[in-house]
């Protein structure tokens, strides 16, 4: 049988991960909603898929201009956070889940708000 203390630690080093990928999820809301709005008002309106903003007329390069640097930051960021997290606190486990969960994570604040929003 484990002591107290091995269990207290090991919950803790598996929930700061969930906390931070929730917490990080947060602000990836508007990485997020710059890329459907460069897909929506681009590629997924030329398959006619989805219908272009009518007071879009600037072009797509001044949107990729702003969106590209704001989503590599925002990336760059995430990943450092979670390499880090996953060598620090999870070195044990298998990387595979972790990934997915850690996405799936960062992706629920944004699908709550389009949800109940």
């Amino acid at each position: 049988m484990q002591a107290p203390a091995v269990e207290k630690a090991r919950l803790w080093k598996s929930s700061v991960p969930v906390v931070a990928n929730l917490v990080l999820g947060m602000p990836a809301v508007v990485p997020i909603f710059l890329i459907w709005y460069v897909l929506s008002n681009g590629p997924l309106a030329e398959l006619g898929w989805t219908q272009r903003e009518a007071t879009e007329n600037d072009g797509m390069l001044l949107w990729l201009v702003i969106v590209v640097p704001v989503v590599a930051c925002f990336g760059g960021f995430w990943t450092l956070i979670n390499l880090w997290m996953r060598r620090r606190l999870i070195s044990e486990a298998s990387p595979y889940p972790y990934w997915s969960v850690a996405v799936t994570l960062t992706l629920a604040p944004f699908f709550l708000g389009v949800a109940f929003g």
